[in-house]
């Protein structure tokens, strides 16, 4: 018994029988090894899609983390202890004292016209006695201020800052005397008006420096002085 193939050549039962259960198979094969080709195929490309995802969300979140670090960081650099402690408070407003009594001697036309605001600072009347009639001792509190809380890093921030405001404060008040020694102030007429105008005003100036800066320091406030606040910055690390 014979069949026709596609290749029209007679074939018998036996070889007819044989190619078609070769070419199924071949077929069958084939389609396998392509299932399993594209599944192989899709998974790299879900995994791909997984890495390279995963990695783009790593970097996202990393570039916001840094982006919402970095300005939390440069807050607490500026602003120190933000809730200092009550020996703190104490020890950063014992410094605001020096610029107070150094000031004391431009304030004495403000005095003679206001004798009751001279009263309010009765009570530092040893301090002054002691400070001014020990020899040396304005420049041992001087630098028992700067050594011993300024350079001193077991003290705050906050402290540390707050003194070296005083201290830059208190030197600044070197200023005015110095110009007074090369200058003879005047002993009559406007040049007396102005001399007298500008000894208030830098008393003035010094006392609401201090009580600003003291006040602060007793609430837990972070008092930042004109003209020496910047560079109290720059000095405290």
């Amino acid at each position: 018994m014979a069949c026709h193939c596609l290749s029209g050549r007679t074939l018998t039962t036996v070889a007819c029988d044989k190619l078609l259960t070769r070419r199924p198979l071949r077929l069958l094969t084939t389609a396998r090894s392509q299932t399993n080709a594209g599944t192989t195929l899709r998974s790299v490309k879900s995994s791909h899609r997984h890495f390279f995802g995963s990695g783009s969300k790593h970097r996202l979140l990393t570039r916001a983390s840094s982006q919402n670090v970095r300005p939390q960081h440069r807050i607490l650099t500026q602003a120190g202890n933000q809730n200092p402690d009550i020996a703190d408070r104490v020890v950063a407003s014992v410094p605001y004292l020096i610029p107070l009594i150094d000031g004391l001697r431009y304030g004495k036309f403000f005095f003679a016209q206001f004798p009751a605001f001279a009263k309010l600072l009765a009570p530092l009347n040893p301090l002054v006695s002691l400070y001014f009639g020990v020899p040396f001792a304005s420049f041992a509190v001087f630098f028992a201020v700067y050594l011993g809380i300024i350079n001193n890093q077991n003290f705050s921030r906050y402290c540390r800052f707050n003194a070296m405001q005083a201290v830059l404060l208190d030197i600044v008040l070197i200023l005015p005397g110095l110009i007074e020694n090369v200058l003879r102030p005047p002993s009559s007429g406007p040049g007396l008006q102005a001399y007298i105008s500008l000894y208030n005003s830098i008393w003035l100036f010094v006392f609401v420096c201090v009580a600003y800066g003291v006040g602060s320091c007793l609430i837990g406030q972070t008092p930042r002085l004109p003209f020496v606040a910047d560079a109290a910055d720059q000095q405290i690390r």
